[in-house]
């Protein structure tokens, strides 16, 4: 079974293990990209097992390991145990929170050198709760997120799980930013506003979403409707029409 699955040219995803979060069941997902540089860069790594690295050492040698935001470290101590060259890079507020990790540096608004070539990325800003560092594969028009939208889909849960994840908005295809992070932007909507429309002007034509369905195709039409809590104006088309 082919665990590392090609989302696009340059770009594989990996389907981790499931974890618990507020009592739900959350599925997981790795991305990797392969530079131009031939370097692998591994974003929200995965649970290691010796199948993926098999895999793994197939596409080239992980070189860069993006902590995204301050959820997503969990396993980032067994893949510096296993590659202690690669650098690793932390979203804001994540190394006060892990001080064992030894980070190279934290993620900034501008691409690091190493890959500004193939990625573009910015940190949302505008809530008290955390920010997440998103990025922009820019050949292939790839948005890559983390928990900034989840898109699970709608038989992933069932019972009290189903009605809260719906209460909170993360269901497909409605996927949004779950409802406590939401409510944490309500004093500085204008510094999110201003991300989004950052992330607008590249007008992704995918999404890979970390906990849930991935966007295949208009990931621009996508992102207006999933964001109409923070702008409704950027929703062009009535949602109903998109209920299934």
């Amino acid at each position: 079974m082919v665990l590392l699955k090609e989302f696009v040219d340059n770009i594989w995803v990996y389907d981790g293990e499931v974890v618990q979060w507020y009592s739900l069941p959350y599925t997981t997902r790795m991305t990797i990209v392969k530079l131009a540089s031939g370097d692998l860069w591994i974003h929200s790594p995965a649970k290691i097992t010796e199948a993926l690295l098999q895999e793994l050492h197939q596409l080239g040698k992980p070189t860069y390991l993006i902590a995204p935001n301050k959820i997503h470290h969990l396993y980032l101590p067994a893949w510096q145990q296993q590659f202690p060259e690669a650098t690793i890079y932390a979203a804001p507020g994540l190394q006060a929170k892990r001080p064992d990790i030894r980070f190279c540096k934290d993620l900034e608004e501008q691409p690091e050198p190493e890959w500004q070539q193939d990625l573009d990325q910015l940190i949302f800003r505008g809530s008290t709760m955390m920010e997440e560092v998103v990025f922009f594969h820019k050949i292939t028009r790839t948005l890559i997120l983390t928990d900034l939208i989840e898109n699970f889909p709608r038989d992933h849960f069932t019972g009290y799980q189903k009605l809260l994840a719906q209460a909170t908005g993360i269901l497909a295809p409605h996927g949004q930013t779950p409802l406590d992070w939401r409510l944490s932007y309500a004093f500085q909507k204008k510094l999110a506003r201003s991300s989004l429309a950052t992330i607008l002007t590249w007008q992704p034509e995918r999404i890979i979403i970390a906990h849930g369905e991935c966007i295949q195709e208009q990931g621009t039409d996508f992102l207006r409707r999933s964001f109409r809590w923070l702008q409704p104006e950027l929703s062009e088309v009535k949602i109903a029409e998109f209920s299934p």
